[in-house]
């Protein structure tokens, strides 16, 4: 079976050479897919990180670059490794709003480009906050995802409640045409994730990110049983396979003992869906650059 990783990042962020060593990876482009070829991972799409700002006051795409600092012309990532554009949402002001939205339009012009990624959490602002919507209407009219960080997060210096998955309700209803990804299942609040997934038929899940280094799949089965069964308990609840997609959240996580479990977790009646068809339907441009 072919495998699309949904969730990952492709970046020499900080600590994630650390990261990925912890999880018994190492963090650069010839290792990650090897890892790819060996385990049946066809494609990914990485989530952009790094700062979002420019010193002329522009919210600047982040991209995806393992070589080396951002290049606007340039990117170095492989064919196969598709990317979000990520919105440093705490830089966007009105000022600098008009010329911020046109260099996102000018990277959804890249066939590399799939979709817009949101960091509530990280950045301290509402996913409705009314500077967005810009960002939502791109979204709209070039069809990509808008994919939005919800749940835990990595930092301690982050606000939880802007992340919590029922803020992705209101948008996902003011912009119906838009799809929405809850990235991490809204994870603790795995509940509520549901029933924003369950109510608006523009919101979907990734599976990135609900376990982290390097660990025995036997192991964290048997040690995390209660964690899991909640999970399974609410995949099964919204009784919509279509609704998830396999992510990883790679180099925090090890890909293969990641793969072990949520193909034991997700019935192997919906693995063709959830593990490729439908990051192909929501990510809807991967199909050009597998073609």
């Amino acid at each position: 079976m072919k495998i699309i990783d949904a969730h990952l990042h492709f970046s020499k962020f900080d600590g994630f050479d650390e990261r990925a060593r912890e999880a018994g990876h190492i963090n650069s482009a010839e290792h990650l897919l090897a890892e790819f070829d060996r385990l049946g991972i066809e494609a990914a799409v990485a989530m952009g990180a790094g700062r979002g700002g420019s010193p002329e006051g522009e919210c600047l795409p982040m991209t995806v670059n393992l070589a080396g600092p951002f290049d606007p012309v340039r990117y170095n990532q492989p064919r196969r490794i598709a990317y979000c554009a990520g919105v440093e949402s705490d830089v966007l002001n009105e000022a600098n709003l008009k010329r911020s939205v046109a260099l996102f339009e000018e990277r959804l012009r890249d066939p590399h480009c799939v979709g817009i990624k949101m960091y509530p959490g990280y950045n301290r602002r509402y996913l409705n906050d009314p500077l967005h919507y810009p960002l939502y209407e791109l979204a709209e009219h070039y069809d990509v995802p808008v994919a939005i960080h919800t749940g835990d997060t990595a930092t301690a210096n982050a606000l939880v409640k802007y992340s919590h998955p029922l803020t992705v309700d209101e948008v996902a209803v003011n912009f119906p045409r838009v799809r929405f990804v809850m990235a991490h299942y809204g994870n603790p609040w795995v509940v509520d994730a549901t029933e924003v997934a369950a109510k608006n038929p523009n919101v979907f899940i990734d599976l990135s990110g609900l376990a982290v280094g390097n660990f025995d799949p036997e192991w964290f089965w048997n040690d995390y049983s209660g964690y899991l069964q909640h999970l399974k308990t609410w995949m099964n609840y919204l009784s919509d396979y279509g609704k998830f997609m396999y992510g990883t959240d790679w180099p925090l996580v090890n890909l293969e003992a990641y793969l072990t479990v949520l193909r034991r977790l997700v019935p192997e009646k919906a693995h063709n869906l959830v593990f490729r068809e439908n990051a192909l339907r929501i990510y809807s441009k991967l199909n050009a650059l597998l073609a």
